[in-house]
């Protein structure tokens, strides 16, 4: 008897990791000795360090060129089987203008930077996590940095969102800070972009899944050669997640929270759906928070929903005392899979 733990980070409150580590605790506590930890992410933030602690490897840095310019040390991961793990963010992230940003003049030129200082570091393959962008360059800026070509080795872009490219300054722009007529700019600016891709590559990015993740850099490096994926397919294969759900007795998987987003290509939507495949008995998800539709769709008589605030007072409570609340939210789940 076995159970599998796999939940991505509670955003303000807990890494994927830490996340993973309180919830086995629970799951110990309450009987059963034998826990598979499996920190995920879903191509988003926290994709090098999920892929770092199931995989083992060692982080590098390489100097980029920041979102609006200014350099920063952005780190990067190169696991054991020889794959580099590249995070978008942290050469080219939201965080790294907080409260500053501009959503014209951000680019995506630091990713690109961070791309070939991987590929110099010897692998052998590169997965590229494309979320928490603070750009919507359409990719321009990375695909410039690259002269234009990828590095000769297989690059597979983890994407987040199916938004199309030219939907990437409507659905985004706003989040990073455009007004109304410069989400328009942007828009326009996306056209010209693909077709700049169109001529010089002979790849319509307008067409395709996911091309719009990170303000449309997906579709620039899908221009170049690079495959789109579901980051949580990604990562789930290169976790070998399949492997440890078979024969499990409970999974548990969580986030931050909880809605209808989570279906969609998330990490929790993932897990929960491969648990059902491999017939897992027993499924939870641990939560920060749940919307009521949310809640809805998701709880089976086979799968718990056990949100954090419903433990405590107030939001601000489940915050500061999330590791806590997961063990207790994990032990729950347990004795009710364990009929106790």
């Amino acid at each position: 008897m076995h159970a599998v733990v796999c939940p991505d980070k509670f955003r303000g409150s807990l890494t994927a990791s830490q996340a993973s580590s309180a919830i086995s605790s629970g799951i110990r506590r309450a009987g059963i000795e034998d826990v598979r930890e499996l920190p995920m992410a879903d191509g988003g933030e926290g994709i090098v360090d999920a892929l770092i602690a199931c995989v083992g490897g060692s982080i590098r840095t390489a100097r980029v060129t920041g979102p609006l310019g200014g350099m920063v040390d952005a780190e990067y991961a190169l696991l054991r089987n020889g794959t580099a793990v590249v995070e978008m963010a942290r050469a080219s992230g939201l965080a790294l203008v907080a409260g500053r940003n501009d959503a014209l003049r951000a680019s995506t030129r630091g990713t690109g930077e961070l791309i070939a200082a991987a590929a110099r570091g010897g692998c052998k393959r590169i997965i590229v996590g494309v979320g928490g962008s603070a750009s919507t360059d359409g990719g321009l800026a990375a695909v410039e940095a690259l002269g234009w070509r990828l590095p000769n080795v297989e690059v597979v872009v983890a994407c987040d969102v199916t938004t199309t490219f030219l939907d990437a300054g409507t659905v985004y722009g706003p989040q990073k800070g455009a007004s109304a007529a410069e989400v328009a700019l942007l828009t326009r600016r996306l056209r010209t972009i693909a077709t700049t891709y169109m001529e010089r590559s002979g790849f319509d990015v307008r067409q395709i899944e996911h091309g719009g993740a990170a303000g449309g850099l997906a579709g620039g490096l899908a221009a170049l050669g690079a495959r789109l994926e579901p980051g949580i397919e990604v990562v789930a294969d290169a976790v070998g997640l399949d492997d440890v759900l078979s024969g499990a007795t409970l999974v548990i998987t969580g986030e931050g929270k909880l809605d209808m987003t989570s279906m969609a290509g998330k990490v929790v939507g993932g897990v929960i759906e491969r648990a059902e495949e491999w017939e897992v008995p027993h499924r939870a998800i641990i939560c920060g928070e749940a919307t009521t539709d949310a809640r809805k769709a998701f709880e089976t008589n086979d799968t718990q929903v056990l949100a954090l605030v419903d433990r405590v007072w107030n939001v601000g409570e489940a915050f500061a005392r999330a590791a806590l609340l997961c063990e207790e939210a994990a032990i729950e789940a347990t004795r009710i899979a364990l009929g106790r």
